[in-house]
């Protein structure tokens, strides 16, 4: 049997019942849940006036492996712990010479490594003894799928929901930088209004910039209902705000979409539920929109689609094309997905 591997609410769960681990290892493609560990353990785990004595925090770049070690074998003064934080340790060189500190780590020193856009090799001796001896988090990419998900969980701990079309709004519009995405929802829920617990559309509208009605969700929800009209008059309104509708958003958006599209046909079962779990979704009405799209789009047609999807995006990065703008390559590419 697999082992199931840590998440942030793991490591979060533990720090906040004070059972702290020698070494955290923190890395990882998605650098907001190393962030919120490592700051975590930063604000929390000693008090103010601990911090001042007891609190080094250092730069891969700027510092050798034996600082870093000789730093983490100090005794703490005043306080049980002392806190060290390597931020940037992708940029530390020789780092296997922290399995001489990890043979007998300091049991009053938190140590923890922020290592961003990348991971250490789990097939070396290093990885496994930290993971013996303290936490190796791999903080990974969300899948476009996954974001709805992760907005409601982080609206339902602020005490707050969103209605579904916001939720894709959202998450269409701002894709899968958590550290932005998680900065919306603050700027939403700081302007939600008293006594309010639920964000609408006509928020996400007003406070984040996104037309209700002209936006990703509504163009890719009018190419699954091919209604002719309603795309058009999108593609119009993105031609003449291209700044907050870049076409490259929209290609890959549809990208996926199709591209999902095109799985969906190989479910074992093709019902909402058996799409979600063929997808990776993390609800069944996920898979409503592809059931529609399935409905009005074969297989062969769908092939054909992602085919357009690629022309159109090597055309938007100028590949054979000096002249052709790109609400007209997106012009075309909706009317070639729709006829």
């Amino acid at each position: 049997m697999a082992k199931q591997e840590i998440t942030c609410e793991d490591i979060l769960k533990e720090l906040k019942a004070k059972h702290y681990a020698p070494i955290y290892y923190l890395m990882g493609e998605e650098p907001y849940y190393i962030d919120v560990i490592a700051d975590y353990i930063a604000e929390h785990v000693l008090t103010e006036t601990e911090k001042e004595f007891n609190q080094t925090i250092v730069y891969g770049a700027d510092v050798d492996i034996a600082t870093i070690i000789n730093a983490a074998k100090r005794y703490p003064m005043m306080s049980e712990h002392q806190v060290v934080i390597v931020k940037e340790a992708q940029a530390l060189r020789g780092l296997e010479e922290l399995s001489y500190y990890l043979q007998k780590p300091q049991p009053s020193t938190i140590l923890v490594f922020c290592h961003k856009h990348g991971v250490l090799d789990r097939r070396k001796k290093l990885a496994a003894e930290i993971e013996k001896k303290g936490v190796l988090f791999e903080s990974k990419k969300l899948k476009e799928g996954q974001l709805p998900a992760f907005i409601n969980a982080y609206m339902k701990r602020r005490g707050l929901d969103m209605e579904p079309k916001a939720t894709a709004m959202l998450a269409d519009f701002v894709g899968t930088d958590l550290s932005r995405l998680t900065g919306e929802m603050e700027k939403l829920i700081i302007t939600l209004p008293k006594n309010q617990t639920r964000i609408t559309p006509e928020q996400i509208e007003r406070n984040i910039g996104i037309s209700k009605d002209y936006n990703n969700f509504e163009l890719r929800a009018a190419l699954v209902e091919k209604d002719v009209l309603k795309a058009n008059r999108i593609v119009k309104y993105f031609e003449e705000n291209p700044k907050t509708n870049p076409i490259q958003m929209t290609l890959s958006l549809l990208f996926g979409f199709f591209s999902n599209l095109m799985l969906a046909y190989y479910a074992p079962e093709k019902s909402e539920q058996g799409i979600a779990s063929f997808l990776g979704l993390k609800t069944p009405w996920q898979a409503r929109e592809y059931m529609n799209a399935m409905r009005r789009y074969s297989g062969v047609k769908t092939m054909q689609i992602i085919h357009e999807i690629r022309q159109a995006d090597a055309a938007s990065k100028g590949v054979r094309n000096s002249s052709v703008s790109d609400g007209d390559i997106l012009r075309e590419l909706v009317f070639k997905i729709l006829h």
